[in-house]
């Protein structure tokens, strides 16, 4: 039987109230993700999108943990990218994604290098969350133009960052980027130009 949906509140709710060793292993959000699905309607005033890049959107923050939802149109993809040793959760509660995780044969950040192979691929909905293998974080995340229908994931980020690695598999480099939120609590934000 699926776990009752509840208001994005609600979520948030139990993502404060967690202790800090919950955000130092990942059993324990990931747990409360998936007994707590967000009812769609409740993320209204955070959703927006761009018909050329997936937004991301802030919806909570503090100093252990912050929660964005990220706003796919079919078609849209991240960089594969690692989330600075932090860790990292993802639910979807509207449409589906999937989501290619890649092992790291060799990486030289300060030389801009590195060689990386496909290993799992898992999809994502309503009723799968995930969490991101600490010890293996290195993935990108897409909405298949085919599937045709927009998607939103929440991700769980602890604790937060603003930067991470991006990898290019075919020419075998990568390197790091700044992160920015395209609103805050729902409000756009000035990004910067």
């Amino acid at each position: 039987m699926a776990p009752k949906a509840v208001a994005i509140e609600e979520l948030v709710a139990g993502l404060r109230g967690m202790p800090e060793q919950a955000f130092r292993e990942t059993e324990a959000v990931r747990r409360l993700l998936a007994g707590s699905p967000v009812e769609p309607e409740t993320l209204a005033r955070y959703l927006t999108w761009d018909g050329q890049h997936y937004t991301r959107n802030l919806i909570d923050k503090n100093r252990l943990y912050e929660l964005i939802a990220i706003c796919w149109e079919p078609g849209q993809s991240s960089s594969v990218h690692n989330h600075q040793d932090q860790n990292c959760w993802m639910a979807v509660p509207i449409g589906r994604l999937r989501v290619q995780n890649y092992r790291v044969l060799h990486e030289d950040v300060g030389a801009g290098t590195c060689e990386l192979e496909e290993s799992d691929r898992l999809e994502l909905d309503r009723l799968h969350p995930c969490a991101v293998d600490p010890k293996a974080p290195v993935h990108d995340v897409s909405n298949p133009g085919e599937w045709q229908e927009r998607a939103v994931s929440l991700h769980v980020y602890s604790f937060p960052f603003n930067t991470c690695v991006v990898y290019s598999p075919e020419k075998k480099t990568c390197g790091v980027i700044e992160l920015h939120y395209n609103t805050e609590y729902g409000v756009k934000s000035n990004l910067p130009a």
